[in-house]
C-alpha cells in the first residue's frame, strides 16, 4: 500500500514539473506582454488589370480596425488605407491599386488604433503592362469576297492564349463612317451592301483573363488585305465569256471588251472569241491562223468600269498555248481607258506578259497549259485597260492557236 502511495506521489510531481518547463518556455515569448491579433481580412480575391490590380475582401465584426497594408514585390512596395468600420456586420473592402506588371504575391495586414495587427494573409494577382502589349497582333484576314449581298470579310484563326474577345471593323458606307463589332468567334463577316476595297481597318480587342478589370487593344489601322476585286471594276472575265458576233465556231467578245479590226481575223468580222470548249468550259478568248489568217497588232481590251485605288495589283489568267516561236501574244495593262499599247511601246504599259510561244514554227508541240500573272502599282486612283496584244504569223498549216479560260484582277 506505501508502495501505491509513493508511485502516486511521483507522477503528481513529474506532471507539476513538466507544467512549470512548458509554462516557462512560453513565457519567453511575451515578456513584452500577451500578444492581441486583430480581426484579419477574409475571402481575398486580385482581379488583375492594366499596370494596376483590383482587391476584393471581406472584413468581419472587428470594430477595432483603423489602417489596412497591403504590400508586394517583398514589401518594396505598399499600400495603406485608413479604416473606419461601417455596418455592424460585415464590410467589403475594394480598392484598386496601380502595381507594376508582372505576378505579384500580396501581403494584406489589419491593425487596431493600439497598433495591434493581424495574422498575415496572402493573395496572387497579376498585373499586365508592355510586355503583354508585345504579345498582341491583330487578327489575319485570308481575303475579301464580294457579292450583291456586300463584302465579306473571311478571317484566319487566331491564338487564343492572349485572350482575344472581339475585332472592331470600320468602313465607310456611302460617306458614312461606321464600326461593327465582330466576335472572334465568327468565321466571316458581311458588310451589307458594301463594296469594300482595301486597305481594311480595324483593331482586336483583348482581355488577358476573365478575372481582368481592363482590355487592351491594338491599334485602328489599315491592314493590306489580299481581295479579288474582278467583279467590281471587271466583266466578262470567264470562264465561259460572252460573245457578240457568231459564226458558228468563231466570234468577237461582249461588251466591254473592244475588239479592233487587226484582231477579227476570221473575215474580218470575227476573231478574238472561240466556241471551242476547254477545261469544261465552252467560250474562251481565242486568236488562231490556221489558213493564211495572220493578226497584225491585233488588240483585245476592256476599261476598268471606275478608277482603281492607289496599290498593288496582279492580273492573273489561265491559257493553253500553241503559239509558235516566230509570233507572240502579250498580256497588257495600261494607263487610261483608251486601250493597250502595240508592240514597239511596250514599254510605256503600267505591266505587261508574254504568252508562251516555244513551239517550232509549223508545229503544235509541245505546247504549254499555265497560270501567268502581270503585276502593276498605282500611286493614285486610276482607270487602267486590261487586254490582249497579238502578233501571229498567219501562213502556217498548222497556224498558232491559243485559249484564255478566266482573269482574275488581286489587290495585294
Amino acid at each position: 500500500m506505501k508502495n501505491v502511495q509513493l508511485m502516486i506521489a511521483l507522477l503528481l510531481l513529474t506532471g507539476i514539473i513538466g507544467s512549470c518547463s512548458k509554462w516557462d518556455n512560453f513565457k519567453k515569448y511575451i515578456e513584452d506582454g500577451e500578444i492581441l491579433y486583430t480581426g484579419k481580412m477574409d475571402s481575398v480575391k486580385i482581379y488583375s488589370g492594366k499596370e494596376r490590380i483590383q482587391l476584393y475582401g471581406l472584413l468581419k465584426a472587428d470594430p477595432k480596425l483603423s489602417k489596412i497594408s497591403i504590400s508586394w514585390d517583398n514589401g518594396a512596395d505598399s499600400a495603406v488605407y485608413d479604416y473606419a468600420k461601417q455596418y455592424a456586420g460585415i464590410d467589403t473592402f475594394i480598392r484598386t491599386i496601380p502595381v507594376s506588371e508582372g505576378v505579384k504575391s500580396f501581403k494584406i495586414i489589419t491593425y487596431d488604433q493600439a497598433g495591434n495587427k493581424s495574422v498575415d494573409v496572402f493573395a496572387i494577382g497579376t498585373s499586365y503592362g508592355e510586355g503583354f502589349r508585345k504579345r498582341i497582333s491583330d487578327r489575319p484576314v485570308t481575303s475579301l469576297t464580294y457579292s450583291d449581298a456586300g463584302t465579306t470579310i473571311n478571317w484566319d484563326v487566331m491564338d487564343l492564349s492572349t485572350g482575344p474577345k472581339y475585332t472592331e471593323v470600320q468602313y465607310n458606307d456611302n460617306g458614312t463612317t461606321k464600326t461593327v463589332t465582330v466576335p472572334i468567334t465568327d468565321g466571316s463577316t458581311l458588310l451589307p451592301g458594301v463594296k469594300l476595297v482595301p486597305p481594311l481597318y480595324y483593331r482586336t480587342i483583348f482581355r488577358p483573363d476573365i478575372t481582368c478589370i481592363d482590355t487592351f487593344a491594338t491599334a485602328l489601322q489599315p491592314h493590306n488585305v489580299i481581295a479579288d476585286v474582278t467583279g467590281l471594276y471587271l466583266s466578262n472575265t470567264g470562264p465561259g465569256f460572252q460573245r457578240n458576233t457568231f459564226d458558228g465556231r468563231w466570234g468577237t467578245l461582249a461588251a466591254p471588251w473592244v475588239t479592233n479590226t487587226a484582231a477579227k481575223n476570221k473575215g474580218g468580222v470575227n476573231g478574238g472569241y472561240t466556241s471551242d470548249s476547254r477545261w469544261g468550259y465552252s467560250g474562251q478568248i481565242c486568236w488562231e491562223t490556221w489558213g493564211n489568217t495572220p493578226v497584225t497588232d491585233g488588240k483585245i481590251y476592256q476599261p476598268t468600269s471606275a478608277p482603281l485605288p492607289a496599290g498593288t495589283y496582279s492580273l492573273s489568267f489561265q491559257y493553253y498555248s500553241e503559239i509558235q516561236s516566230n509570233s507572240t501574244v502579250h498580256c497588257v495593262v495600261a494607263a487610261g481607258g483608251g486601250g493597250i499599247p502595240s508592240l514597239p511601246d511596250l514599254s510605256t504599259a503600267l505591266g505587261y506578259t508574254a504568252l508562251y510561244n516555244g513551239i517550232p514554227a509549223g508545229s503544235t508541240s509541245p505546247s504549254m497549259d499555265e497560270t501567268r500573272s502581270v503585276q502593276f502599282t498605282l500611286f493614285a486612283p486610276q482607270v487602267v485597260s486590261i487586254g490582249f496584244l497579238g502578233n501571229i504569223v498567219g501562213s502556217g498549216n498548222p497556224g498558232s492557236y491559243f485559249v484564255i479560260r478566266n482573269i482574275s484582277l488581286v489587290k495585294k
